[in-house]
């Protein structure tokens, strides 16, 4: 089903969104033999009862993870910590598809399977409870199985952004800029389906 939007100024809802941003997070997955972790700006908090936590969190379909996310029905959140620094570079510009970006990254599996990064802050390890598609991301409602804070200081894109090498900042801006291509042609296309047969029948 397509759908258009108007397009919004940015300087008039800028404040307003930037207010929304996410801690720093590498979200990671695994399918059968092949794991993946990288970068995610775009998660939040999907539950107001404490001992059932729920997230939302925001894959864009062009990502490796996400396919590891859509065949497995698992994920991880691992919040960075301040010292992590490096990983953005290494997890958040470099492609799955191109090589192992976590075989230089110490983890151990979680309770899902889900690669659980050492060092974090901490971490949410995550099992999928439903998606909507959102033409050029998938929006994962996921339930949080295990957890632990780790300690530390954890780290904001908005904190995190000044300290980039100019160089990482450039290609990242460029990255964003490419992707940001892709979404403008990509968004309207939403496939107005649930996954519920998906998880209902398990992931495939």
């Amino acid at each position: 089903m397509a759908h258009s939007a108007p397009d919004i100024d940015p300087a008039d809802v800028g404040p307003l969104l930037g207010g929304l941003s996410a801690p720093l997070a590498a979200v990671s997955s695994r399918a059968g033999d092949v794991s993946n972790a990288q970068i995610a700006v775009a998660i939040t908090a999907a539950s107001i009862v404490p001992q059932r936590p729920r997230l939302i969190v925001q894959i864009y379909h062009t990502n490796f993870t996400h396919g590891l996310i859509a065949e497995s029905g698992i994920l991880a959140v691992n919040f960075l910590e301040a010292s992590q620094l490096p990983l953005i570079w290494q997890l958040g510009m470099q492609s799955g598809r191109d090589g192992d970006k976590l075989e230089c990254v110490g983890y151990a599996r979680g309770a899902t399977g889900s690669p659980l990064i050492e060092g974090c802050y901490g971490y949410l390890d995550c099992r999928v409870v439903n998606a909507m598609d959102g033409g050029d991301m998938t929006v994962f409602l996921v339930e949080v199985v295990a957890g632990r804070t780790n300690g530390g200081e954890r780290m904001t894109w908005r904190e995190a952004r000044p300290r980039l090498p100019d160089r990482w900042a450039d290609e990242w801006d460029r990255k964003i800029a490419g992707e940001i291509d892709v979404s403008l042609s990509t968004m309207g296309g939403v496939d107005p389906a649930t996954w519920a047969d998906h998880f209902r029948n398990g992931p495939q």
